[in-house]
């Protein structure tokens, strides 16, 4: 409900702020001069028009009038361009006011303490500060800017059914991460060396996230990539993004969202594919259930689909073995194996295709939890 009362129209009422135009107080002159406005009119000098548009707050008095008034009256000009000035100042504060409850709202969509536990906004717990220092970090003039459905991306959300809390989030993602990746060292981009480097990335599925992070962060540097990885951020449904910054530099986001090993490894490939399409002008972000819009963006998604699917599981093998119809613990670790993968990444695989119920066998997935430092 408004907070906004319009006693008339050259006074307003918002909250505990009211907003006196100085044709409020020329209404009571009039009255104690007991004389119609067009007299008032002749007398000061203007037309019944213009004073009509002043008493009724439609109008600013003017310099001119100011000094008319003074005159006819006997007071200083000045005292007149206060009231006007005045009455704009209240006004000003009454349109933030209105604009700081509307950034309340949207400040309660959006998880302050996971910026405060990355370190990119200080503890706070007054809620004009947190809107303060979120609008500082992601250097913008509004958290309702967080909402506009192209903000960042030609934006398909993750989760069905999306909403302002889920834009507002998956934006805030983003630009969390954007602004991580500014801060990265890296060489050159070097497409060839990127793809070479994909066979020693796939093997590093079988090892402990401890050994190959670090190489894994390594490679990217080498190869012109800033990878940054973040905790999934509650109601943004993203699990990466691709942005070049310029010729030479691209970010590869990645997000912990659902924190299976399976996810994580699909979502890499994924990204890395969108990384060596190199859309220089796009932003390219991957997330659950899409609804994705325009030839372009389905044919760069089902590529890079393809790319992962074929990299971590071969499509003559993996047919070759769903043939056997023999989905047990055992022979899931068997086939993981020979191809040198994880098991989990294998299930998950059978689990997406329906050879395997999603409550089987999850034991063999390996959880990710990202923890920023």
């Amino acid at each position: 409900m408004s907070k906004t009362k319009i006693i008339d129209a050259s006074r307003i009422e918002y909250g505990d702020i009211l907003a006196f135009h100085p044709g409020c107080y020329l209404k009571e002159l009039i009255d104690d001069m007991e004389i119609t406005q067009d007299e008032f009119a002749k007398r000061v000098g203007t037309s019944p028009k213009h004073l009509s548009n002043v008493l009724a707050g439609s109008a600013s008095l003017s310099e001119n009038l100011a000094m008319k008034l003074s005159i006819m009256l006997g007071t200083s000009a000045g005292l007149w361009l206060n009231l006007q000035a005045k009455y704009e100042e209240k006004c000003i504060e009454i349109e933030e006011e209105k604009k700081l409850e509307e950034e309340k709202e949207y400040a309660k969509m959006i998880q302050y303490k996971y910026f405060a536990a990355l370190g990119v906004v200080p503890e706070e717990r007054r809620v004009t500060e947190k809107i303060k220092n979120l609008c500082k970090y992601f250097k913008i003039s509004s958290l309702s800017l967080l909402s506009q459905e192209h903000f960042l991306v030609d934006f398909r959300n993750n989760i069905e059914n999306p909403n302002i809390k889920n834009r507002v989030n998956s934006n805030a993602w983003l630009q969390t991460a954007i602004n991580i990746g500014k801060e990265i060292d890296v060489a050159p981009y070097d497409k060839k060396k990127l793809e070479s480097k994909i066979p020693e990335i796939r093997t590093m599925t079988i090892k402990d996230p401890q050994v190959f992070y670090p190489r894994l962060n390594g490679i990217f540097k080498s190869c012109g990539v800033a990878f940054v990885t973040l905790p999934h951020l509650p109601s943004s449904g993203i699990h990466g993004a691709v942005k070049w910054y310029n010729d030479q530099k691209v970010l590869l986001a990645i997000s912990d969202r659902l924190k299976s090993s399976d996810i994580f490894w699909f979502s890499l490939f994924h990204e890395i594919k969108h990384v060596l399409q190199r859309r220089k002008t796009m932003t390219i972000v991957t997330e659950d259930s899409m609804s994705q819009t325009g030839n372009l963006i389905r044919k760069l998604e089902a590529e890079a689909d393809e790319f992962a699917r074929e990299t971590l599981i071969p499509r003559g093998k993996y047919l070759e073995y769903v043939q056997s119809r023999i989905f047990t613990e055992q022979s899931i670790k068997r086939f993981a194996e020979m191809i040198d993968v994880h098991p989990g990444i294998v299930l998950g695989r059978l689990q997406k295709d329906k050879y395997v119920h999603y409550s089987k066998f999850n034991y063999l997935k390996t959880k990710y939890t990202i923890i920023f430092t």
